[in-house]
């Protein structure tokens, strides 16, 4: 069962995820917040497996919530961020701040399931053209040093960029012709090296250096 909590102000909002996530067999809403002040008490007493936040909230935004949160807690919660418009700064900057993708509030309920699984199971990049639009628009290229710096092999670099293309670990495998287990330790490597939290941030550091390039 994955725990999700959710913090938006809009109540119609909340009522509605929640509603669409508790039909699920596999999912559950654990908590609620109205504002991204509330987060460090809502995930210290719920402790949600995905983390439902909104960018634009009136006293903490999602962007100053979701750095927080990542900053101060040992094990935190997979941060989807909850945003109208896909093409927009705020949604950049809290991936940058370690968000591991977005859901447009104008999604269907099947998109908001699909992305909350693909959040919690952390295999495979979600909207990957999107991020890609994303840094091409708003990237400004301050984390290729880190990129150059983490040295990484052939073999993990390749594996980076089918992760960037948004493909599974099992997908990659196939491409590879090698074990599942193989890529995972691969990617493993990718983001220890990088000094990424997830594969969304792998791939935003990736682009931002000029590793891979948004239009390639």
């Amino acid at each position: 069962m994955t725990g999700v909590a959710i913090v938006d102000d809009d109540e119609l909002i909340r009522v509605g995820l929640r509603a669409v996530i508790d039909a699920q067999p596999d999912l559950t809403v654990v908590g609620e917040a109205a504002d991204g002040a509330e987060v460090p008490s809502l995930v210290a007493r719920v402790r949600p497996d995905v983390l439902l936040m909104d960018v634009r909230m009136p006293a903490v935004d999602g962007i100053q919530a979701t750095r927080h949160l990542l900053a101060s807690s040992a094990t935190p919660p997979k941060v989807l961020v909850i945003t109208t418009f896909e093409n927009d700064e705020y949604v950049y900057e809290a991936l940058r701040a370690g968000a591991s993708g977005f859901l447009l509030k104008r999604a269907r309920p099947a998109e908001v399931l699909h992305a909350i699984r693909v959040v919690a199971q952390g295999e495979s990049l979600l909207f990957p053209t999107a991020i890609r639009r994303l840094v091409g628009t708003f990237g400004g290229g301050t984390a290729g040093t880190r990129l150059r710096g983490a040295r990484l092999t052939d073999r993990e670099a390749e594996v980076l960029r089918h992760v960037a293309a948004g493909l599974s670990n099992a997908e990659i495998a196939a491409r590879l012709v090698v074990g599942v287990e193989t890529v995972k330790t691969h990617v493993g490597n990718v983001l220890t090296k990088l000094g990424a939290r997830d594969r969304t941030q792998a791939v935003v550091i990736a682009y931002e250096s000029g590793f891979i390039t948004p239009q390639g």
